[in-house]
């Protein structure tokens, strides 16, 4: 059985029932059902078939959500692209999963055609009007067609998810619909999450934090989703108050936005249950704040790689337990170990290690970072924590160099790399630096070689339509050197300092 059996049953159940509402309008659990049954004839025409790829370019859209479960059905991957990537890092990706199709949105299309030359044999298909050599979504959709045939399983692939690597190399990530389904259960016990909750899904559908922390639970549970294109603070506020929203999952950034907006403290936010955060660090002090406004702020622990929920604070206490990350999820195992692999005792720092069935298969085309990351069904997190005494966890710093900007992972070594391109840097580092705001920021520590001179703004211009804005270093600093150890390894905590 695949996850579209989800929407089939809600849609026998409940057929008028709204499943998603965006811009205003409401796609019911009987439209829902129909427009991914008529999806999966369209892919299925253009050959997608089982264990294919449907790369998907665009802002949050309903669409995307189709195509996901049409893929389901067919036994095929949707891969959901990060409309903040420029055309090099996109191109990489497309390349290495080469998709049969490629849906994009009109305001994608001038990005996407920029990529057409490394994609050859993929079919492209334009959500508005279609350029020469692409396909018409709408005209596919007007066509008479039969159904198609199911091929998806509780053990096929359906998610291809690409994150950053800490080599710069992004890593895509396998994940099958047993992976969501057994996240949806997690999800529900997290969240008490029935068919009369309302969701607010304000970050986007390409991280499984948009995708899997409440979104694809609620279709599960039959609950409503409200979507929205991309977050705007003033907008979040607004739609939890008009639109009765109960659930809602918003990163810090989005929340220390939200909270600069006069009608934070003014807005009727009676029906919110809760607040669920995550994706970075929540200091103690950042969670009590936001929870002073009378709504439990909980937190979720996970990764891309864990689909992503594996570990979380259910309501009851989020006051008592606020900063950690909460016990193991539900149908998950966390352990804390040494570098020799052995479980550390509460209040010692280690390495966290989750298994369970929400967890990928592996790397896409990348056999020996599987081996590196999955040892006898457990995921090596590379994140270092520790379980208190009630077996809560607290994380004390997450993935080794990692920077978490906005939401948004940013792997040093990416940024580094194009900084030692330029023929005129020696020597370069990026580290991240704590910010009210955005959690934290790139800063890059620069070394010139002899006799050359650069201004901030000339380093500045080596990033641009190389790499996503938020990964732009937000700061630039010359330095004499870079401190190093005996076995000339940048000793990163010292970048900066003195």
């Amino acid at each position: 059985m695949d996850i579209s059996h989800w929407i089939e049953r809600h849609a026998a159940f409940t057929p008028q029932k709204s499943a998603l509402r965006f811009d205003g309008a409401d796609l019911t659990y009987a439209d829902f059902a129909e427009r991914i049954e008529r999806a999966a004839a369209i892919l299925a025409e253009l050959d997608v078939g089982n264990g294919d790829r449907v790369a998907f370019l665009g802002l949050n859209n309903p669409i995307s959500l189709v195509l996901l479960f049409a893929c389901a059905r067919l036994g095929a991957m949707l891969v959901p692209l990060n409309w903040r990537l420029a055309p090099p890092e996109h191109a990489w990706m497309l390349a290495d999963c080469t998709p049969r199709v490629l849906v994009v949105e009109p305001a994608f299309l001038e990005h996407a055609a920029s990529l057409q030359r490394d994609i050859p044999s993929t079919k492209l298909i334009s959500l508005g009007a279609a350029p020469a050599g692409w396909l018409s979504w709408d005209v596919l959709w007007s066509e008479p067609r039969r159904g198609a045939s199911r091929a998806g399983a509780e053990d096929s692939p359906v998610l291809l998810c690409y994150t950053s690597g800490t080599t710069g190399v992004p890593k895509g990530v396998v994940l099958t619909q047993g992976a969501l389904s057994w996240n949806a259960v997690n999800s529900a016990h997290l969240h008490d999450l029935t068919s009369k909750d309302r969701i607010l899904t304000t970050l986007p559908l390409f991280h499984v934090g948009g995708l899997n922390i409440q979104t694809t639970p609620a279709l599960h549970a039959g609950a409503s989703v409200v979507l929205h294109a991309r977050f705007d603070p003033a907008a979040t506020v607004d739609a939890i108050e008009a639109e009765r929203i109960t659930l809602a999952v918003l990163v810090p950034a989005q929340l220390v936005a939200m909270m600069e907006i006069a009608r934070w403290h003014a807005a009727d936010f009676s029906r919110l249950r809760m607040i669920v955060t995550g994706s970075t660090i929540v200091p103690e002090a950042f969670v009590r704040k936001v929870g002073a406004r009378g709504v439990p702020v909980v937190q979720v622990y996970g990764s891309t790689e864990t689909c992503p929920i594996a570990g979380y604070v259910r309501v009851e206490d989020w006051a008592r337990k606020a900063g950690s990350a909460g016990l193991p999820a539900l149908h998950c195992e966390l352990r804390v170990v040494d570098g020799e692999g052995r479980e550390l005792p509460s209040g010692h720092d280690g390495e966290i290690l989750v298994r369970g069935p929400n967890v990928m298969t592996g790397y896409w085309n990348a056999p020996e970072r599987t081996r590196e990351a999955l040892e006898d069904g457990w995921y090596r997190s590379g994140d270092i924590g520790h379980f208190d005494d009630d077996g809560y966890l607290f994380v004390a710093s997450r993935k080794t160099e990692l920077i978490i900007s906005g939401g948004e992972n940013v792997y040093p070594a990416e940024v580094e790399r194009i900084l030692l391109e330029s023929p005129s840097i020696e020597d370069a580092c990026v580290i991240g630096r704590p910010d009210e705001r955005w959690g934290e920021i790139v800063v890059a520590a620069v070394v010139l070689k002899p006799g050359v001179q650069l201004s901030t703004a000339d380093v500045a211009a080596l990033f641009h339509e190389r790499i996503a804005r938020y990964k732009h270093p937000r700061e630039i600093h010359f330095v004499a050197s870079l401190p190093r150890n005996a076995l000339g390894k940048v000793q990163r905590n010292q970048v900066l300092k003195g």
